[in-house]
């Protein structure tokens, strides 16, 4: 703890504090006013005015809740289009992943079958055999995913679709 002493200097004979001591400034009270009180004179709303105000309010609420309801609708559209699309696309999938094990078998059945091949000849007619009924194969594969692909997009457009016609009915 730092101690305070006093010096004195020969001309003015007061203490003076050491550089140690901390400077306090001094202490000022704020006077207390007291405000006038200021009342607001009554005043009438002419009846004009207050009928244009609960009109204006009551088309306010009518407005909130038709696009409250319009929000809502198509909230369940966008639901109902997520829906479609989740199961659909899991669908095409799973569809994709049977296409791919069906080929993968028939390719490691044509490997069992070129392993116990006895001569070029029937590796080469093997083979040709494979590729064309692979080439089929994948032809139908193709058909049958581009026709789910496309009941996919169907029953995904379809809630949206309802949801402009039932708003081209409504407005």
């Amino acid at each position: 703890m730092a101690e305070t002493t006093t010096v004195s200097t020969p001309k003015s004979k007061k203490p003076v504090a050491s550089a140690a001591a901390p400077f306090e400034a001094p202490k000022f009270e704020m006077p207390k006013f007291d405000l006038p009180k200021f009342e607001m004179p009554s005043m009438e709303v002419p009846a004009a005015f207050r009928e244009f105000a609960e009109k204006g309010v009551a088309q306010a609420k009518e407005n909130y809740e038709k696009v409250k309801n319009a929000a809502e609708q198509a909230t369940d559209v966008l639901e109902d289009t997520y829906s479609a699309a989740s199961k659909g696309y899991g669908d095409l999938g799973l569809k994709l992943i049977d296409n791919a094990r069906a080929n993968t078998n028939a390719a490691f059945d044509l490997y069992g079958e070129l392993l116990t091949a006895k001569s070029y000849a029937e590796v080469v007619e093997k083979s040709t055999a494979y590729v064309r009924a692979q080439f089929e194969s994948l032809t139908t594969q193709t058909k049958e995913f581009t026709e789910q692909a496309q009941k996919v997009a169907a029953a995904t457009a379809e809630p949206v679709k309802e949801s402009f016609s039932s708003f081209g009915k409504v407005a």
